[in-house]
């Protein structure tokens, strides 16, 4: 991945500079470092996996917390009420999420393990592993999102506002999606794994960010406007938020090296259909963004959040319904090693194209404008 996956945000108030600057370097060695601690000391990473409940790490979620924040202090609430003045990101994010993902999953999978792969995994096995892909594509991402929208610059109050409508449908829509993608009418959707990763990852960072915002807005230093002050602190707390990014990479990678090392060419075999899925449908959305005259600042988070998943929701789900050492819970797992990687390399090539789309600076006016 190109080293200047945030250079065009090194310089302005707000960004990181060195540590973005270099954010593919220390990702891949954090990578290599998650596999290889995971390997050396299995025991502590097993201690560290089982501090879970309701399927959700409880480890990762606070890094996560950590990285979703300082997004989370950006958030204007004074602006949402102009948020259905630009509905085209909502109607893009929802399109892709729902009537496009699911279904081009399901497809890839079947070419695949069904076509390409035929000769190189048994019938049973492939199903498994196609199942194991329609969960993934059924379940839209909840809280990496934040961290993406922020490496891009996103619009941090419109990108809350997509996050929440797609968990508002997720409620609904992912059970009756997933049983007629596989087939069966009797899913048993694990709502304590989907409302406490809603609860994490959403709700109790949006208060802390709200009361943070709130505080730093009517504590500023003298001639210093609110949005400065939140400029600062925001500026001060962003590499923190790195700091967990690269955490949660080490944990995920140590979570699952041995899966890694024990099987690396099954692993490369699922990983192949995420691989198109995930490039495949950021270029959907990102290029209805475009032509659609979507500002870059609401553009590219919508399109990453087409691309990234709820993972923590579709390893429970595999896991309850195949079992945990099945083919379906594998490529779950499979899902969370390609994620961080390909998001970040779809983050370079965002910032790259930053100058193709409009600016969609965040001011009162161009909340009320749309597109």
């Amino acid at each position: 991945m190109n080293s200047e996956i945030t250079a065009s945000a090194a310089t302005p108030p707000g960004g990181i500079g060195f540590f973005e600057k270099w954010l593919s370097v220390w990702v891949a060695l954090c990578i290599a470092a998650g596999i290889g601690l995971g390997s050396a000391m299995p025991g502590l990473f097993q201690f560290l996996a089982g501090l879970e409940y309701a399927s959700v790490n409880l480890v990762v979620a606070v890094l996560i917390w950590g990285m979703v924040y300082p997004m989370m202090v950006n958030v204007d609430f004074t602006s949402l009420r102009h948020i259905g003045e630009r509905p085209k990101g909502l109607v893009i994010t929802i399109i892709v999420n729902w009537l496009i993902k699911p279904f081009t999953m399901i497809a890839l999978g079947m070419l695949f393990f069904e076509v390409f792969f035929v000769d190189l995994i048994a019938p049973a096995d492939a199903q498994q592993y196609i199942a194991g892909l329609i969960l993934l594509g059924a379940a839209p991402c909840t809280a990496m999102v934040f961290v993406w929208s922020q490496l891009t610059r996103g619009d941090a109050t419109y990108t809350l506002v997509q996050v929440s409508l797609n968990d508002i449908i997720m409620v609904f829509a992912f059970a009756p999606i997933v049983a007629l993608l596989l087939g069966v009418t009797d899913i048993d959707v694990p709502w304590q794994t989907l409302i406490l990763s809603v609860g994490l990852y959403v709700v109790i960072p949006l208060i802390a960010g709200a009361l943070s915002r709130s505080y730093l807005t009517r504590h500023t230093k003298r001639g210093e406007t609110g949005d400065a002050a939140v400029t600062r602190f925001t500026s001060a707390v962003k590499p923190l938020s790195v700091a967990a990014l690269l955490a949660t990479v080490v944990l995920l990678f140590g979570f699952q090296g041995h899966v890694i090392l024990d099987r690396p060419l099954l692993i490369a075999l699922i990983a192949a259909p995420l691989l198109v899925q995930s490039y495949g449908i950021f270029a959907v959305a990102y290029g209805a963004a475009y032509l659609w005259r979507v500002p870059f600042n609401v553009a590219a988070p919508c399109a990453l959040i087409g691309t990234s998943n709820f993972f923590e929701l579709a390893v429970a789900v595999a896991i309850s319904l195949f079992g945990l050492n099945s083919g379906a819970a594998l490529t779950t797992v499979v899902g969370v090693l390609v994620e961080v990687p390909v998001m970040l390399s779809l983050v370079a090539f965002a910032n790259r194209t930053r100058g193709y789309f409009q600016p969609g600076d965040v001011t009162p006016d161009s909340l009320t404008k749309d597109g």
